[in-house]
C-alpha cells in the first residue's frame, strides 16, 4: 500500500517536455555521499546500517525540500512493490538485495529520491524530463548542500568524496542522459557512434542502467570518472556529447524521410495498427513496437496521440506496474493479455 499513490501520478521525466525531448526522454544527476568514519554499506555490521539508516533519514526529512517526502523501507515491501519502485527508475537492483535496514525517499512528482545503504550510504538522484542536465545539477547541489549542513560526509583533501567503488571518488556525480536513438540503429550507425562516445569517457547501457540491454531504442549515456574534475565541467562536457549525438539522430531521421520514406512509414504504422489491434503482447516486443510510434509521434506521421502519452506506456507495460493496476500477481501469460488490453484503451484515449 506504501507506494500506491505513486501509481496515480505521472513521473516528471515521462511528460515529455522540455529541450530535444523528441529525442532525449529524460536527464538525470546522481551524487554518492557516505558518512564520514562510518563503514562502507558493504562491510557495515546490521547495527551500523540500522544507526546510518536512521540518521540519514532523519537528515532528509529535517531539510526544507525533503520534509513532506514519501519514505519506504524495502525491508517493509514485497517483491512487486521493488520491482514497481525499479521500473519507475526510483530504486537500483542493489537496493533490492538483502533489504534489511535500505530505504528509499521520494520527493514530490519523483523529481528528487534518495536512496539509503545502497552501494554508498547515500545516492541523491534528480530527474527531469528533456536536455535538462543543468536543472538536475541545480536542484542536487541545492539538497547536497543542504544535507551538509546536517551530516558530515566523508572527504579527502587529495581525493575528495570518498565512494565504496573507486569509479566514483572525487566528485561523486554521475550525470546521465535517456536517448530515444530509433534512426540511428535503422541506419546501422548506432555502433559507431557508441564506439566514438566510449573513446570520449562516456558510457552507454539500456534504460534500466548497468547490465541491460538497450530495448526500445533507448540509450543510456553517462560519465565514467568522477575524480579529476569539477561537477560543472562533467556536465558539460556530456552536454557537449549529447548535442552530437542528437544531432546524429536528427540527420538520420531527415536520411529515412528523404531515402526511405515510404519503407518508414510502413515500419511505424504496421506497429501502430498492431498496437491497436493485439489481444496478446509480451514485454519486448511492446517495447519494439513503442519505439516506432513514438518516432512517428516525433516526427509528425502519428497525430492523434502524444509524447507523454507513448512515454507513459513504456513503464505501464512493464510487469510490475500491470500488476500494481491490476491489483493481484499476473502469471506472464496473464500478464500479456493485460498489457495489450493497456495499450487498445490507451491509444484510443479511453
Amino acid at each position: 500500500m506504501k507506494v500506491d499513490p505513486l501509481l496515480k501520478q505521472t513521473c516528471e521525466w515521462l511528460k515529455g517536455t522540455g529541450p530535444n525531448s523528441d529525442i532525449v526522454m529524460s536527464s538525470r544527476v546522481r551524487i554518492a555521499r557516505n558518512i564520514d568514519k562510518s563503514p562502507f554499506s558493504h562491510w557495515a555490521s546490521k547495527k551500523e546500517e540500522k544507526e546510518t539508516l536512521e540518521s540519514l533519514e532523519a537528515a532528509v526529512l529535517s531539510t526544507d525540500m525533503m520534509k513532506n517526502s514519501l519514505t519506504v523501507r524495502m525491508s517493509e515491501i514485497d517483491d512487486v512493490d521493488k520491482q514497481f519502485l525499479l521500473e519507475r527508475h526510483l530504486i537500483s537492483r542493489e537496493l533490492m538485495v538483502r533489504p534489511e535496514a535500505k530505504s528509499v525517499m521520494i520527493g514530490d512528482k519523483e523529481v528528487v529520491n534518495l536512496m539509503i545503504n545502497e552501494e554508498d550510504h547515500l545516492r541523491l538522484q534528480v530527474m527531469q524530463s528533456g536536455f535538462n542536465l543543468q536543472e538536475c545539477w541545480r536542484i542536487a547541489s541545492r539538497l547536497d548542500d543542504m544535507l551538509h549542513k546536517k551530516v558530515k560526509f566523508a572527504f579527502h583533501s587529495d581525493w575528495g568524496y570518498l565512494t565504496a567503488c573507486p569509479t566514483n571518488t572525487g566528485t561523486g556525480l554521475r550525470a546521465s542522459v535517456m536517448l530515444h536513438l530509433p534512426s540511428l540503429v535503422m541506419t546501422k550507425q548506432i555502433n559507431r557512434v557508441l564506439q566514438a562516445i566510449t573513446k570520449l569517457g562516456m558510457t552507454a547501457r539500456g534504460l534500466y542502467g548497468e547490465g541491460t540491454e538497450a530495448e526500445g531504442n533507448f540509450f543510456q549515456i553517462s560519465n565514467q570518472i568522477t575524480l579529476g574534475s569539477a561537477e560543472e565541467d562533467i556536465i558539460d562536457n556530456l552536454e557537449r556529447i549529447i548535442r552530437q549525438v542528437t544531432g546524429h539522430e536528427e540527420n538520420a531521421r531527415k536520411t529515412l524521410m528523404k531515402q526511405n520514406r515510404e519503407v518508414l512509414q510502413d515500419k511505424i504504422w504496421r506497429s501502430n495498427g498492431t498496437l491497436r489491434s493485439a489481444h496478446i503482447v509480451n514485454t519486448k516486443e511492446t517495447m519494439t513496437l513503442l519505439s516506432m510510434v513514438r518516432l512517428g509521434v516525433d516526427m509528425g506521421l502519428i497525430t492523434d496521440i502524444d509524447r507523454r502519452a507513448v512515454n507513459e506506456l513504456f513503464i505501464l507495460t512493464q510487469p510490475a506496474h500491470l500488476q500494481k493496476i491490476e491489483g493481484r500477481v499476473l502469471s506472464s501469460a496473464q500478464r500479456d493479455i493485460k498489457r495489450a488490453n493497456l495499450i487498445r484503451r490507451r491509444l484510443e484515449g479511453l
